[in-house]
C-alpha cells in the first residue's frame, strides 16, 4: 500500500490507528452486548479519527498518486462534522439513562446520514454507473474523480455553516443537560463524584473551543489568503489530540456508569407533587440545615438539636399535613437504622425501605426538610462526621478513616461535602489529644 512517510504524515499516524482500533473495539462489544454508550463513544470516534486520517493519507500522497488511491479519497465521507453534536448529545442521554434507546432519535441523525449518503451516491453513480457498467472514464483530477465527486465540493461552503451551527446548537443543549443531571444526581444519590461525568463536560467544552479555533482559521482563510494544506495540517494535531482525551474521559465514562441512572430531561413529576417545590438552600442555609441533626445518646443520629460545632439551628421549611407523617418515619429511619452509612445509598433504596415511592419521598425530603437528597444524607454523614473528630476516642484517626466511618466514600469527596454544609474544613475542626 502506497504510504509515503514523512514528518506530517508520521506525526497524525498515532492518531489514527489506535483511534481507529478503539472505535472498531468498541462498535464490535456494542454490537455483542447491545450497550448503546460503547456504540456511540466509537461512532464519536471514528468522526475525530476520519478528519484525521484524510490529512495523514494526503501527507502520504493518496491524493497525489492518481491512481485508485486517489480515487478513493473522493469517495469517503472524511468530514463528518455534521454528526458530531448529534452523536455527543445522543452519547450523553444513552450514559445517564440506562433504558435509552434511539428507536425515537433517528431525526437527529439525519443531517449526518445524508451527508453519508450522498457520498454513497456519488460513488455508486461515478464508479458503479458511469465507469462499471458504461466504460466512461473520470473526467476531474488526472481521471481519478466523477461529475457527481466534483459536485458534492460545490457544497462545502453551506456544509460547512451547517456543520458550525448544528455543533454550537447541540454543544450548547447538552451543556444545558448537564446542568439539569447536576440537580437530578443530587435528587437521587448520596455519592455523586464518580456519576457527574466532568471530564466529558470538560471535552465538549474543548470541542467548542475547537469549533472557534476553526472559525478562525475559516477568518483567516478568506481574509489574509488561502492558508494552504500546511497551515490547516495543525488544526488537524490538535485534532489527533482530542482523540486521545475522548478515549480516555470516554471510556471511563462508560465504566462508572454503572449506578441505575434514569435521568430523563422530557419527564416532569407527577402534577400532585409539583407543589411549590422549595428551591435548593443557599450555602449558609444549607450549614445551617446540618445543625438540624444531633448526635442521640447511643450514637444514632437525628434531627432537632444542633450538631456539635455547628452554625445556628434553621427551622425546616412546613409541610402538607397529609405528608407529616411520611416526614416523621424518615425521621424515624435515619435515626434507627443510619442507612446514611452505606457511601452507595440513593433514593430509591430509602424510598423502598419507607416502602412509598420515589416522588413522595423526594418531595418529602425537599418540601419538608429544605433540602434535596444528596444534602439531606450527607447532612447526618457531617454530623457524625464532627462527632468523631471531637470524641477522644477517635484521636487516632486520620481524617480519611473519619470520612470512612462516616459513611463518604473518599477523602475528596468528604472535604468538599463538609466544606458546603459548614463552612468550615474537616481540619479546621479542632480535635482532642489522644
Amino acid at each position: 500500500m502506497l504510504f509515503e512517510f514523512g514528518p506530517r504524515s508520521a506525526l497524525l499516524l498515532p492518531f489514527v490507528v489506535p483511534g481507529a482500533v478503539l472505535a472498531a473495539h468498541l462498535l464490535g462489544r456494542a454490537a455483542r452486548h447491545g450497550a448503546l454508550a460503547d456504540g456511540l463513544l466509537g461512532v464519536l470516534l471514528l468522526l475525530n479519527v476520519l478528519p484525521v486520517a484524510q490529512w495523514m493519507l494526503g501527507y502520504a500522497g493518496w491524493y497525489d498518486s492518481h491512481d485508485g488511491y486517489s480515487t478513493v479519497m473522493f469517495y469517503v465521507p472524511w468530514q463528518p462534522w455534521l454528526a458530531w453534536g448529534p452523536v455527543f448529545y445522543l452519547y450523553f442521554r444513552s450514559l445517564t439513562n440506562q433504558e435509552f434507546s434511539l428507536r425515537r432519535q433517528w431525526g437527529h441523525l439525519a443531517p449526518g446520514l445524508l451527508y453519508v449518503g450522498l457520498y454513497a451516491g456519488a460513488a455508486l453513480y461515478d464508479l458503479g454507473w458511469g465507469r462499471a457498467l458504461h466504460g466512461q472514464p473520470l473526467p476531474h483530477h488526472f481521471g481519478t474523480k466523477g461529475a457527481a465527486a466534483q459536485w458534492l465540493d460545490g457544497l462545502s461552503p453551506a456544509t460547512d455553516l451547517l456543520n458550525y451551527a448544528l455543533m454550537l446548537g447541540y454543544g450548547l443543549a447538552t451543556l444545558r443537560l448537564f446542568r439539569r443531571y447536576r440537580r437530578y444526581l443530587d435528587d437521587n444519590f448520596s455519592d455523586t463524584a464518580r456519576l457527574r461525568f466532568r471530564g466529558l463536560r470538560n471535552l465538549l467544552l474543548a470541542a467548542l473551543l475547537g469549533l472557534l479555533l476553526w472559525l478562525g482559521f475559516e477568518v483567516l482563510n478568506r481574509a489574509v489568503g488561502p492558508l494552504g494544506y500546511d497551515g490547516y495540517w495543525y488544526a488537524y494535531l490538535a485534532n489527533g489530540a482530542l482523540i486521545y482525551y475522548l478515549s480516555i474521559v470516554g471510556l471511563h465514562a462508560n465504566y462508572a456508569a454503572v449506578a441505575p441512572l434514569r435521568f430523563e430531561p422530557e419527564a416532569e413529576a407527577p402534577e400532585v407533587f409539583r407543589l411549590a417545590a422549595v428551591p435548593p438552600l443557599p450555602a449558609p442555609a444549607a450549614a445551617a440545615a446540618v445543625s438540624a441533626v444531633s448526635v442521640a445518646p447511643a450514637g444514632a443520629v437525628a434531627l432537632g438539636a444542633p450538631a456539635v460545632a455547628t452554625p445556628e439551628n434553621a427551622p425546616a421549611p412546613d409541610l402538607a399535613p397529609e405528608l407529616l407523617p411520611w416526614r416523621e418515619k424518615l425521621r424515624q429511619l435515619m435515626a434507627e437504622e443510619q442507612p446514611w452509612l452505606e457511601p452507595e445509598l440513593t433514593l430509591a433504596e430509602l424510598a423502598h425501605r419507607l416502602r412509598t415511592n420515589t416522588s413522595l419521598l423526594s418531595h418529602v425530603i425537599n418540601t419538608g426538610c429544605g433540602q434535596n437528597f444528596n444534602d439531606f444524607v450527607n447532612s447526618y454523614r457531617v454530623a457524625e462526621a464532627e462527632r468523631k473528630l471531637q470524641d477522644p476516642r477517635f484521636a487516632h484517626y486520620s481524617l480519611v478513616g473519619i470520612a470512612l466511618e462516616a459513611g463518604f466514600n473518599s477523602k475528596s469527596t468528604f472535604n468538599r461535602v463538609f466544606k458546603k454544609l459548614t463552612g468550615r474544613t474537616p481540619g479546621e475542626v479542632s480535635r482532642p489529644k489522644s
